[in-house]
């Protein structure tokens, strides 16, 4: 539980500024595309930054590295809420990258060590689902903040959550030991195994597609003709449903094989990001309870991919299950940060056509899945586990 706190408090400052990413943009000056940069950038860093950080902290004591990279955390934030320009701003970004880099992957390792092996995808699923619950609650009460007092107001309650979650670390989790230093070339040899490597590119286009078109939801929202009024019950109806997906994917992968998780990931999310093209498409107000409940099928499709690629990567490498889980979330980062970018750049041509985009890596990330399934099942003459 204590461990689902701190990702709560990294996936809030992960995705917060997508809930006040217009108003950002206007306080510092610049355009909403270059002010998502600092989201791109963000992952980015984190992605480059995460299996480096894992080599360099191998031998702290897990609880002492975890309760500084929290620690850090708060820090980074509340200097994000008091920048000036675009270029400060990236700048405590990449630092807030940082701390997220050494927390995440490690909190994960710590649960999926700690738990029994056949409920292990659950375990997992559980400490993303901090990040999930942050996409929940932690987003859209950056609305609120920053629309009740300012987006910096907004980034200074993270660092207030951050802190907290530090606190919690510090009183609850047990001590355990680092591991072995082992040096960043050898770490990454991993990386020649074509089963962790094919993982890996999943992992990449499947957030780039459903994060391509994140960064630019209250614009989506807009052009569905939502009232603003109503923006944080959708905000709402995304994060419930990534908690929900988060959840019942650790559970499906258990009981049924990641492999078959991810085909209805996939699936889901082409479709889903498809029925909101195809609505801002219309040009018409949308029926409300639709629009919701695509919200909430973009979050479920969004997070449950997680659960399912970690457990593939834990099995194809289990000797080295903490430094792939830190190449997962380098890889979950490294898909932000290029769906952002590619959102970006199709934002200008609205919203419909950012989610066409996003609809169309979820159907390459669906084909790909499929391939491997077949394949699979040509070596092993039944349904594949891994």
């Amino acid at each position: 539980m204590v461990l689902a706190l701190g990702t709560f408090a990294v996936g809030t400052d992960a995705f917060i500024v997508s809930a006040f990413l217009p108003e950002m943009a206007d306080g510092l000056s610049v355009t909403q595309a270059m002010a998502s940069q600092s989201i791109t950038i963000f992952a980015l860093a984190y992605a480059l930054l995460a299996p480096i950080i894992a080599t360099l902290t191998a031998t702290i004591p897990r609880r002492r590295l975890l309760l500084s990279a929290l620690v850090c955390l708060s820090l980074a934030n509340i200097a994000s809420a008091l920048v000036s320009t675009l270029g400060t701003l990236i700048a405590t970004r990449i630092a807030a990258a940082a701390s997220a880099a050494a927390y995440t992957p490690n909190a994960g390792a710590v649960a999926a060590a700690i738990v029994r092996p056949h409920v292990r995808a659950r375990a997992l699923a559980f400490i993303i689902g901090g990040l999930a619950t942050a996409t929940a609650f932690g987003v859209p009460f950056g609305r609120i903040a920053s629309t009740a007092m300012s987006w910096r107001a907004a980034l200074v309650l993270v660092g207030i959550a951050s802190l907290i979650a530090a606190i919690g670390v510090l009183a609850i989790m047990p001590e355990l030991p680092g591991a072995t230093p082992i040096a960043l070339r050898q770490r990454l040899a991993v990386l020649a195994r074509p089963s962790v490597m094919g993982v890996l590119l999943l992992t990449v286009i499947g957030m780039a597609a459903c994060y391509l078109p994140y960064a630019f939801t209250i614009q989506v929202l807009d052009a569905l003709l939502i009232p603003s009024t109503s923006i944080i019950v959708m905000l709402l109806s995304y994060g419930l449903g990534a908690m929900a997906g988060s959840y019942a994917s650790g559970w499906a992968a258990d009981h049924f094989g990641p492999i078959a998780v991810l085909i209805v990931v996939y699936s889901l999310m082409a479709c889903t990001l498809g029925g909101l093209a195809w609505l801002c498409d219309v040009s018409s107000a949308s029926g409300y309870a639709a629009v919701a409940a695509l919200m909430a099928c973009w979050g479920a499709s969004s997070w449950s991919q997680t659960p399912a690629q970690q457990l593939r990567l834990i099995a194809v490498a289990p000797q080295a299950a903490a430094f792939v889980v830190a190449l997962n979330s380098s890889g979950i980062y490294l898909g932000i940060s290029i769906g952002t970018a590619i959102g970006s750049a199709a934002i200008g041509n609205g919203a419909a056509m950012t989610l066409w985009y996003g609809c169309l890596l979820a159907g390459c990330a669906l084909l790909y899945v499929l391939v491997v399934a077949a394949q699979r099942r040509s070596i092993t003459h039944g349904p594949s586990q891994t």
